[in-house]
């Protein structure tokens, strides 16, 4: 390869890359193996909980009112918060109950009204996986560190590309597939830059479909959504929108487009809660994917909410019902989405695996299993390439003498604001400790 000047361009964006793909790699390969992971979650879990999920279809099976029921006196002092009833003929009906010792899913065969067992939230491997995947089991400071990674490695790719791009046109060897006969050196290159290259449409996307998620940026990013819509429309309401001040969110598990929805109100505080046989029956009416789940009101002006968040976002419902006359107050389906919140709930099915079944699964599989080679071929490069003493390290001009790349990297840190803040951050400690102190000068390879 041709040697690089150090005034070059060239040389100051594979600094970047390089010191970026240094710091984030090891979040990335958590990402990616987590993800991995849980792709593949109703497969996993249906395995894992066989004994709590599968029952045997019989002639006559039990009203939902009935199982309830029969959870009561299994639990007389707790509260039950939820009710799936169950997406197939085979499938147990969960309940959500809350006691003094925390919460937890009683599975109930809707055949015999007989417990199948019981599983803590804490206790189901996937929700660790989850954890650890969105927020490295640390809280908010865990999702503020994958939201930097995230953010981080669209710059990774950014610069990549530009590393990646071929110089000679007229060759395809080392950029679109290895040279495996040009010395191992060359062969290591190969191995980070051409997988590099055939997963970054991938890798970008599952970044921005999971960007929603995060905290920071997630929030602000569907507080802008909902505010640039002016509210939700009208349509979904049966009377005027509530003016609430609690959130879907706050009392359900709802579709990402739904979580800001405000909650109505149960008018006729005080009369007989309709039966959840009642609300099965409007869920059935109102052609609810049969894999919905039934938050029960808590409090005497709570609502039913039905909340459908099945494989398919096109099947996406969130639907609010008065608790006393079974009205429906609130029907938020897909179809009402704007074209942003459309877009977010076809990225987060995607994202997940679920949108397109089996063949969706491995096509994201296969973009994770390309994040960690890169990853893990990326690291070897640099060992291998790493001299005894210092980060070895390309030396190159700050980034201020390249206003093209500041220009990118400050669009960057407008747009996803943890980016900015941490520029700023590494330049000043650039400035101000690593050029001014000759160790750390000649350790980083500061120009």
């Amino acid at each position: 390869m041709e040697k690089k000047s150090t005034n070059s361009p060239y040389q100051t964006i594979w600094r970047w890359h390089f010191y970026a793909g240094i710091i984030i790699s090891p979040f990335l390969l958590i990402l990616a193996v987590t993800g991995s992971i849980y792709l593949f979650k109703p497969q996993i879990e249906q395995n894992l909980y066989k004994e709590y999920y599968q029952v045997t279809p019989q002639e006559d099976r039990l009203s939902a009112t009935e199982l309830m029921d029969e959870v009561k006196t299994l639990h007389p002092d707790a509260q039950i918060t939820s009710y799936r009833p169950g997406e197939s003929p085979d499938r147990s009906s969960e309940f959500g109950v809350s006691t003094e010792a925390g919460s937890t899913t009683v599975f109930m065969d809707p055949y015999t009204g007989k417990s199948l067992g019981e599983l803590k939230p804490e206790d189901r491997i996937m929700n660790k996986i989850i954890e650890f995947h969105g927020e490295l089991m640390a809280g908010t400071l865990g999702d503020r560190i994958v939201e930097l990674v995230a953010c981080w490695a669209i710059v990774l790719i950014v610069t990549g590309l530009f590393l990646w791009f071929p110089r000679k046109k007229d060759k395809l060897s080392g950029i679109l597939f290895p040279r495996f006969h040009k010395g191992k050196s060359i062969l290591r290159r190969d191995l980070h830059a051409v997988p590099g290259f055939w997963i970054t449409a991938g890798m970008l996307f599952l970044i921005l479909t999971g960007l929603p998620w995060s905290g920071f940026w997630g929030t602000n990013f569907q507080n802008l959504m909902t505010n640039a819509g002016a509210g939700y429309p009208p349509s979904i309401w049966s009377g005027e929108a509530p003016e609430s001040v609690l959130q879907t969110k706050e009392i359900a598990e709802v579709p990402w487009a739904a979580e800001n929805l405000e909650v109505p109100v149960s008018a006729l505080q005080g009369y007989t809660q309709v039966s959840m046989n009642d609300v099965v029956d409007i869920a059935k009416r109102e052609g609810i994917d049969p894999g919905y789940k039934v938050f029960i009101p808590q409090d005497e002006k709570g609502v039913f909410t039905l909340s459908a968040f099945p494989a398919k976002a096109q099947n996406e419902v969130t639907m609010h019902l008065d608790q006393y006359t079974g009205a429906v107050l609130a029907d938020y389906r897909y179809d009402n989405y704007g074209v942003g919140g459309k877009i977010v709930a076809m990225g987060i099915t995607l994202h997940t695996g679920t949108q397109f079944g089996f063949f969706n699964q491995l096509l994201s599989l296969f973009i994770c299993l390309g994040i960690i080679l890169v990853v893990v071929s990326g690291v070897y490069l640099w060992l291998k390439r790493k001299p005894n003493k210092g980060m070895g390290a390309p030396k190159a001009p700050t980034i201020l003498k390249m206003k093209l790349f500041l220009a990118l990297m400050i669009g960057l840190g407008i747009l996803f604001p943890l980016v900015g803040v941490s520029l700023i951050v590494i330049l000043l400690v650039d400035r101000l400790l690593i050029k001014r102190i000759p160790a750390t000068k000649k350790f980083f390879g500061a120009a």
